[in-house]
């Protein structure tokens, strides 16, 4: 990326790694080796899937945690502790419910000690900045979630920080509501209302991504790296139908499709053929596993299906349509490349098989290509009563995993083992077993 030389930092991020421990003592690591530099006037978007560090790194930016090495330089000053100058807005509004609008606003300006009357001041002019004049004395359970998201939003800028920070701000919202939060921070942005200079977002929407950054730096997982850097050229605002924006959607889906699933064929032990036992597993249900395979087979022809346009003619965010690309290309059912996906012959067959039939395929692949459902079949298999608890699997994941990620792989892995019938499971008492399958 080419950035002009009299343009100003706001802050460089350099070599930071963050690791977590889990609850066995391993060390789990969720970000590595991640540079990047933000510069004056700029719209940064953090793009990528579920689970690749990017909320982690807000935060470490934001300094309400540390790094594990590397470090952040905002204005020539590490960040060690959250500071003055930089605001950010969370995905849960995160408002105290027993204040006003107006209180809520003001609990920045307090902590900074700023008098009661200054508060009071810049939080209305805040208020009625972000839309929201008329609402000073109601609660947040009065208002709707699009009317508590633009109470974080003015929280944040009441501050009048440099840097606003925020964190998924649209992803709890409907689409209306959204479109048009995102619509009046744009204009607040062009119009220079507020003394903001620069503005990063974390998304999981390419669209939106597409929509409002200047530069896109896209995310890959396990552990979170940088993979690329796009610049955008359009001006803003930008129009979704526009030829121009169509082609960067269509660029970014074949960037992030492309990049991935070659590092994960080239990277020795997360290669399909080569799964450990702590994979993560994408969170799919059967359900829209099953929904998402019958519609490939409709809409497929004779070539491959375009991601982007499957995207909007199914209303499936670009978090969801990988996770459950990823599933089928685990279990061999469909391939993506270039931001295309299609369906194998395997995948075909499943497509067009009765209830029983598709059962027993997806076991057989499940078994063949997810190490860790041959792993729960054999042990059952091996145990004199051919039972054994959930704790025992989860354990073995803690290992490789942090504990609600182990939770969460092994509630995916009993959801899809259920269906396929390898093993049965009690809820209530957290047994796996073969008293149902033959």
């Amino acid at each position: 990326m080419t950035i002009d030389a009299d343009k100003k930092v706001i802050f460089t991020v350099k070599d930071l790694k963050k690791t977590f421990r889990s609850s066995e003592g391993q060390e789990l690591i969720v970000l590595e080796d991640v540079n990047f530099t933000m510069y004056e006037n700029e719209i940064v978007a953090l793009l990528g899937k579920s689970g690749a560090g990017k909320s982690t790194l807000m935060r470490i930016i934001a300094g309400l945690i540390k790094p594990s090495s590397g470090q952040v330089i905002y204005r020539g000053t590490p960040v060690s502790e959250p500071v003055k100058g930089i605001a950010m807005v969370f995905q849960n509004f995160a408002l105290l419910p027993w204040l006003t609008v107006l209180q809520n606003v003001e609990l920045g300006l307090e902590a900074l000690g700023i008098d009661k009357q200054q508060r009071r001041k810049r939080a209305l002019k805040a208020i009625d900045t972000i839309g929201l004049d008329g609402f000073e004395s109601a609660y947040p359970k009065e208002l709707s979630g699009g009317m508590r998201q633009r109470v974080g939003f003015a929280r944040a800028l009441v501050v009048d920080p440099e840097l606003l920070l925020m964190d998924e701000p649209f992803s709890a919202l409907d689409v209306l509501t959204s479109e048009s939060l995102k619509s009046d921070l744009l204009d607040l942005w062009l119009a220079k209302r507020t003394r903001t200079k620069g503005i990063l977002f974390v998304t999981h929407s390419i669209e939106e991504a597409a929509l409002m950054a200047d530069r896109i730096i896209i995310f890959t997982g396990n552990p979170g790296r940088i993979r690329a850097e796009l610049t955008v050229s359009s001006p803003l605002p930008r129009d979704p139908e526009d030829p121009h924006f169509r082609k960067l959607v269509d660029d970014i889906y074949s960037l992030m499709t492309t990049s991935e699933r070659k590092r994960v064929r080239l990277e020795a032990g997360v290669d399909y053929q080569k799964m450990e036992l702590g994979y993560r597993l994408p969170d799919v249900e059967i359900s829209e596993l099953i929904g998402f395979v019958d519609a490939l087979s409709s809409e497929e022809t004779s070539g491959p299906i375009d991601l982007p346009m499957l995207s909007e003619s199914l209303h499936l965010e670009a978090d969801s349509l990988f996770q459950l690309s990823e599933a089928l290309e685990i279990l061999s059912f469909a391939t993506v490349s270039k931001g295309d996906i299609t369906l194998t012959e395997e995948g075909k067959l499943f497509a067009n098989a009765s209830i029983q039939e598709r059962k027993k395929m997806f076991a057989k692949q499940l078994e063949k290509r997810v190490p860790l459902a041959k792993h729960i079949r054999d042990t059952l298999d091996n145990r004199s009563n051919h039972r054994e608890n959930e704790e025992y699997f989860l354990n073995e994941l803690k290992e490789q995993l942090t504990e609600a990620e182990a939770e969460r792989v092994l509630t995916v892995m009993i959801d899809w083992g259920r269906y396929a019938e390898i093993f049965a499971y009690d809820y209530d008492s957290g047994i796996l077993s073969l008293e149902n399958p033959n």
